[in-house]
């Protein structure tokens, strides 16, 4: 389990609302359960970069799309994630969500937000995150 997750809020917000990182994604971060929905994977992947566990970000990337290693930047720190929508079925999933980061310290430091369109697959019974694209507005 990840350090503090019993009494951290989970980096996702949680689901439901507030849940804390050990009863939210902590689970599928740490390999002892596989998330079972595409918003579950989406979040938990949210959380594996602001806890900065790419292993978690790697294995649930579909492997036709996904890149030979996955690097997360260290001086990123991803603050808070709003999901937009959830749609799909059995088969597939669609999660667009937006992200907001901050990086550097003090009058020096930036912040932005990025928004995504991902698509998810049922491969093997699990979900996979195949890509994503910005929304459309």
């Amino acid at each position: 389990m990840i350090p503090g997750g019993a009494t951290q809020s989970c980096p996702c917000g949680g689901l439901p609302a507030g849940a804390t990182l050990a009863t939210c994604c902590g689970p599928f971060v740490t390999r002892e359960t596989w998330p079972p929905t595409p918003e579950t994977l989406m979040r938990s992947r949210y959380t594996a970069y602001a806890v900065g566990n790419p292993d978690h970000v790697f294995r649930t990337w579909h492997p036709e799309t996904r890149p030979a290693e996955v690097d997360l930047d260290s001086s990123v720190e991803w603050i808070g994630l709003r999901v937009v929508e959830v749609s799909g079925d059995d088969v597939e999933g669609v999660v667009e969500f937006t992200a907001r980061w901050r990086s550097g310290a003090g009058s020096a430091g930036q912040s932005g937000a990025m928004s995504e369109r991902s698509t998810f697959v049922r491969r093997a019974g699990r979900w996979f995150y195949r890509d994503g694209v910005a929304p459309s507005d």
